[in-house]
């Protein structure tokens, strides 16, 4: 049986990229927990599309350097 796109789903994520890059390439992880769902941060993860950074006060969700 062929998978279904959620076609709503991947407009979330792309507007995810789209809102980190507005924000310099990244972004905190607290701030968007409230805007987008996990699953959808989650999804950007094993694309390999973000990368999460400790930076000893927080997270920061980034842009992966090879995207």
């Amino acid at each position: 049986m062929p998978k279904t796109v959620d076609k709503s789903f991947d407009r979330r994520a792309n507007h995810l990229l789209h809102s980190i890059r507005l924000g310099g390439g990244c972004v905190p992880l607290h701030r968007l927990q409230f805007q987008f769902s996990d699953s959808v941060i989650q999804t950007l993860l094993d694309k390999e599309l973000v990368q999460v950074q400790n930076t000893g006060r927080g997270f920061l969700l980034e842009i992966a350097e090879d995207f």
